[in-house]
Parts: C-alpha cells; sequence; structure tokens
C-alpha cells in the first residue's frame, strides 16, 4: 500500500506527508490539511479493546508508509491513557460522552497529548525550538500548554482574548512557565484566531522563528479526536444492533468534524447534530442561509464562541454540495438564558452539573426529542463544570467539586503578558522571544 498523503482544501500547495503536514500546522496557501484519499473501515477490523487500540486500528491508514507509522501504537497509549466514558444522563435513555477526565478537564486534552507525542518524536533531533501558536478560546490553550510542558525543542505561545474566558480557565492558561507563555489579547478569539494564521503564512518569520499550529486546523488535532465517536460508535453497534447518533456541542468545528469522518469512512454512526451558542454561523448556513461568518459575540459557552469557524472548509472538502450536506447535517442555537435553563434543569432533574457548552448539547437534544426524534443520542460532554464554577454553582444550586488534576492546576501561580490585536506586534514578540 503507498505512503497517505494530505493535500491543502484550497488545492495550491503541493502534497504532504503526515508528518509535513503535521509539522507545518497550515498548509502553505493557508489551507488545511486533509486525506487526498479517505480511507474506508470495517467494524470487523476492530477488536474489542481500550480506546488506544481503537486509535490505532483507526489511525493506522492516514499514517502508512510515515515515518511515523512504527510509533502510531505508541503514540495512542502515551496520548489517550484516561478514560472517555459513556455514562447515562439519569433515565433519559441519552447517554453523555464524558471527555473532560485528562489533564486539564476537557476534551482538548485528547488532541494535544497525541500532537505532542507526534512532535517530540519529529523534534527529537532538531537543532532549533519549534514554537506551537494556539488560539484558544478557553480550553484548547490549557490543553496544548499541559501537553507542551518542558517537552525538549518545543515552546508554546497562547493567545486567547482577555476577559473572555472564565477565571479558572484563564489561570489554567497562565499556569505552566518554562517553554510555555500566555498572552492575553485585548479583542476576540477570532482577532486571536487571525493573529495565529498570519504568523504561520509568514514565510519570513517562519524562516527566523520556525513554528506550528495546534489549533483544530492541526491534523495532528483532529485525527485522534475521531478515536473516541469510532470507540462509542463500535460497541454501541456490537451491544444494541444500531448505531448510535451523536450531539456535538460546536465552535470551531474540528470536533464535530472528526464524527463527520468517522461516519464517511463506514463506522455506524447515524445522525451528527451541532449544538452552536448565539454564535449561529453554521445554524443559518445549514438552514438555507449563504455562509457569512462574522465578528463573534461573548457567551456563557465561551469556548465556542466562533464567527469564523476554520474548520468550514475541511466540512466543505468533505461534502461539497451544499444541499447534500444540509440533508446529512443539522444544528441548533442554543442562547445563554437556555443555557442558564439547561444547567439548572439537569441539576434537578438528573442530579448532575454540566458545564455551558454541555448543556447547550443537552438542549439541543431536548429539542430533537420533543420533535419526535427517537434516535439513541450520545451528547458529548467536553468540559468538567468546575471550569465553569461560578456560573455552573449558580444556575444549579450547588457547589461544583473539583478534579484532583485542575486542582493542582489552580495551587500554582499564573502569569499572562498583555498583547494588542495586531498581527504586527505578534511577529515582533515572536522574533524577540529568546
Amino acid at each position: 500500500m503507498s505512503a497517505a498523503s494530505y493535500v491543502s482544501t484550497r488545492g495550491q500547495a503541493p502534497a504532504a506527508s503526515l508528518s509535513q503536514a503535521i509539522a507545518a500546522g497550515l498548509a502553505p496557501d493557508g489551507g488545511l490539511y486533509v486525506p487526498a484519499a479517505l480511507p474506508s473501515l470495517h467494524r470487523e477490523e476492530f477488536a474489542q479493546g481500550t480506546l488506544a487500540d481503537t486509535a490505532a486500528t483507526l489511525l493506522q491508514p492516514f499514517f502508512e508508509g510515515d515515518a511515523l507509522a512504527p510509533d502510531l501504537h505508541a503514540i495512542c497509549a502515551e496520548a489517550l491513557d484516561f478514560p472517555v466514558p459513556l455514562r447515562p444522563l439519569g433515565d433519559s435513555g441519552t447517554q453523555l460522552m464524558e471527555l473532560f477526565h485528562g489533564p486539564t478537564a476537557a476534551f482538548k486534552d485528547v488532541g494535544a497529548r497525541f500532537l505532542a507525542a507526534c512532535l517530540k518524536r519529529l523534534r527529537a533531533d532538531a537543532d532549533t525550538p519549534l514554537t506551537i501558536l494556539v488560539a484558544t478560546s478557553g480550553d484548547t490553550g490549557a490543553a496544548v500548554a499541559a501537553a507542551f510542558h518542558q517537552v525538549p525543542r518545543l515552546r508554546v505561545a497562547v493567545l486567547y482574548p482577555d476577559g473572555r474566558v472564565s477565571p479558572r480557565q484563564a489561570h489554567q492558561l497562565g499556569c505552566f512557565g518554562d517553554n510555555v507563555r500566555a498572552l492575553r489579547v485585548a479583542g476576540s478569539f477570532d482577532d486571536c484566531q487571525h493573529m495565529v494564521k498570519a504568523a504561520l503564512g509568514d514565510t519570513q518569520l517562519q524562516a527566523h522563528v520556525p513554528m506550528s499550529s495546534a489549533n483544530s486546523i492541526s491534523l495532528g488535532r483532529l485525527l485522534p479526536q475521531m478515536s473516541y465517536y469510532a470507540h462509542h460508535a463500535l460497541a454501541w453497534q456490537r451491544a444494541h444492533g444500531h448505531p448510535l447518533s451523536f450531539v456535538v456541542p460546536t465552535g470551531n468545528l474540528g470536533n464535530a468534524l472528526a464524527a463527520l469522518l468517522v461516519r464517511a469512512m463506514g463506522l455506524p454512526i447515524d445522525r451528527v447534530h451541532l449544538a452552536c451558542n448565539a454564535n449561529d454561523v453554521i445554524v443559518e448556513f445549514l438552514a438555507g442561509a449563504d455562509y457569512a461568518p462574522r465578528t463573534s459575540v461573548a457567551t456563557l459557552a465561551n469556548a465556542m464562541d466562533v464567527g469564523a469557524p476554520s474548520n468550514m472548509e475541511r466540512l466543505r472538502w468533505l461534502m461539497p454540495d451544499d444541499a447534500a450536506l444540509r440533508a446529512t447535517l443539522s444544528a441548533s442555537r442554543i442562547d445563554d438564558a437556555r443555557i442558564r435553563q439547561t444547567i439548572s434543569l439537569v441539576a434537578q432533574r438528573y442530579g448532575r452539573q454540566v458545564c455551558p457548552h454541555t448543556a447547550c448539547a443537552i438542549a439541543a437534544w431536548q429539542d430533537l426529542s420533543a420533535a419526535g426524534d427517537t434516535r439513541d443520542w450520545a451528547l458529548a460532554a467536553t468540559a468538567h463544570p468546575a471550569k465553569f464554577e461560578r456560573i455552573v454553582g449558580q444556575f444549579s444550586g450547588q457547589p461544583v467539586p473539583v478534579p484532583a488534576s485542575l486542582d493542582a492546576l489552580l495551587a500554582r501561580p499564573a502569569h499572562a503578558e498583555p498583547m494588542r490585536a495586531e498581527t504586527a506586534v505578534l511577529a515582533r514578540w515572536l522574533r524577540d522571544w529568546h
């Protein structure tokens, strides 16, 4: 079998190997890397093993012929060493897929740890450090910082919108130090994302400061996120004889795209439904409007505060016909009032506390059920409620227990540097980082 290759969504860059695509982050033409051919897989190829076992089988075709291929099993075992269980939402018959049991209590730990495991191997003999740039609306930055902290020949600059992440999220972003620096940007997440993309696309800056990305534009983040959808879909099919459907809270579309890729590869996923907050560009598009990205607005579900989702390019690569895309994918808009109501209702009815993003997924599922949908659903629970203790505590009526891993990070001192939302300012800062 020939080596897997990767091309840009914009079609103006040469094909790359997996290692090259992961190391680069963004394609030279500004597009996002996607596989030149999407493999097909069958249920019979998967043994009933761990999440890491499922990931290794799932990703083998993507690693075929690459320098990282011999290390795939070790990478999966190293990155995916925490549980991602399905747990019933009370007696509702619906499941929560708990993705928040990693070191920073958010689903972003899966992709960040996998990417770090890959880049650590790719940079083992490098003479100069690779700078990882990451724009975060809340959880990505902490996961990347934790995954790359004190890893030789790698360093991380985390950009986040000042005042638009929760206090505990902000503390996590600034508590690592060493090879990780946090930048609080006077702007929105979209500003941070624009600054990162501009830096990655600046060839002169790249010659001086070799850089890559750890946002959901990174192929090394996207691929491992497919693993938990595949793992639970396969187990559900074995146990129940029919496929599982997923509701995915979404902002930059990476986590949702991972589910869609698993379905496109032939594994047993039925429906994928997106739960958006007031940043409803995707909802409007899927309802028939022209795709019209715009400035994001701040909401309680801040990690989803994205007005121009980067992975829209990959979504339209996967399903280029808008009519077909709208026929196979649906989305809901959940505003802040509904988020508050859902957090309260879930605490009263099911005795559970959920983060604002998970509340979006639950509210979307409630609406689907009210409209008569009877599928078996798993709702992606993307962050631990303790990361949003003020909101969750207020509307659930109970204090929020803090997991030990998060408690350890909150006990550390934190520092973030202020930065104007200007690409030139970031470029100067990167050149001066020694």
